[in-house]
């Protein structure tokens, strides 16, 4: 991997009351904030060590430029299709903002190397600066690496010792940086879309948490013929209380206020023998919600819902229970490791089938285009 050092804008505190109403507005108020002197420019170009710190859990990970070059040539994987419309949309935001305000989210196999050069680095100076989010009890924390001795072994190991990355949070940007470059490398006047503002985490700083789905309808069928459509497909049990999956292969429903733990049969795990990779969100979306349910395009058919696996299983219950005629889904977490593969064989997951932590605000930092 190709990593650059880059100049970057960062957040002004002087004016900043509310650190949750600023950054969450920040995606689409950054040109009137940056006009406003809401936002600093460093001196000089710098990669950045970036520490969300939570209640149970820390993530540390370097923040700096990808070239594009990299995504282009396919050393930057990615594992989702991305959508016209949304490149569209993040096209425009590129072209008014003229700043990319949120780096992707890249994550590699870890180097016990660059690991410890990190930790080295936090430990022996201080911060570039901090911001607590009291709402979500996390504070996040930059520190700046501007010694040339430094940044040349970042990069030097990158490039011998990462390989590929694999993007994790940021399919549409990076497609669009990379459209943008290709149409504009050869303008005069020109944006520089030559360089990817990234965030990488190594995968043992990678979270990966169930993405669930709520489902209005039956599509016409009594619950009864509805249970008795999913026991073709199911081992089904009645659950005491509320759970999740326990491993791979497994899901759990919740329907007519009751939950239901779901274990798919022998024989049609024999059907998709011939995969090498065989996801429960892809037969869950073939088996169940097209076959049984008719919901042809899970992209676009808005019966469907995606809730996010931290937000708990109460979110998928009060969904739920606002309409009878839902169903909520909850699906086992996809592993790294099948992840990986399936991007090794320039596959791509169902929409909507992981959702990774750590999340990263908009506005932190920023890397401008420039003229």
């Amino acid at each position: 991997m190709r990593i650059l050092p880059f100049q970057a804008v960062y957040p002004n505190f002087d004016y900043i009351a509310s650190p949750e109403s600023f950054f969450g507005a920040v995606k689409y108020e950054y040109p009137e904030y940056k006009k406003s002197g809401f936002f600093n420019k460093t001196a000089q170009e710098a990669m950045y060590i970036y520490r969300i710190e939570g209640q149970t859990r820390n993530y540390t990970g370097l923040v700096a430029c990808s070239d594009i070059r990299d995504y282009l040539e396919g050393s930057i994987k990615k594992h989702e299709n991305t959508l016209a419309s949304k490149e569209q949309q993040q096209m425009h935001l590129m072209i008014s903002r003229d700043a990319a305000v949120k780096p992707v989210l890249l994550t590699y196999e870890d180097v016990p190397e660059i690991s410890d050069l990190l930790r080295q680095y936090v430990k022996n100076n201080a911060p570039f600066y901090e911001v607590q989010f009291t709402l979500e009890a996390q504070k996040h924390i930059f520190w700046e690496v501007s010694d040339g001795n430094i940044l040349q072994s970042l990069r030097n190991l990158f490039k011998t010792k990462v390989t590929q990355t694999f993007i994790a949070d940021g399919h549409h940007r990076c497609s669009t940086t990379a459209l943008m470059h290709e149409r504009m490398k050869e303008k005069k006047d020109k944006r520089d879309y030559h360089m990817l503002l990234s965030a990488f985490f190594s995968a043992d700083q990678l979270d990966i948490h169930d993405y669930n789905r709520v489902v209005e309808g039956l599509n016409d069928y009594s619950l009864t013929h509805f249970m008795a459509r999913l026991s073709r497909l199911f081992d089904i049990e009645i659950l005491d209380t509320a759970a999740k999956p326990k491993q791979k292969h497994e899901l759990t429903m919740f329907v007519n206020r009751e939950w239901f733990g779901l274990r798919w049969r022998p024989e049609i795990l024999k059907t998709y023998q011939n995969q090498e990779i065989v996801l429960d969100t892809t037969m869950l979306d073939e088996l169940v919600l097209r076959d049984i349910l008719h919901i042809a395009d899970i992209r676009t058919d808005q019966r469907i819902k995606y809730v996010e696996g931290p937000k708990g299983l109460e979110a998928l219950r009060s969904r739920v229970i606002k309409n009878e005629n839902r169903i909520a889904f909850c699906l086992y977490p996809v592993c790294l490791k099948d992840l990986m593969h399936i991007a090794d064989q320039d596959k791509t997951l169902p929409p909507k089938s992981t959702w990774f932590e750590p999340r990263i605000k908009n506005g932190l930092i920023v890397q401008e285009f420039g003229g």
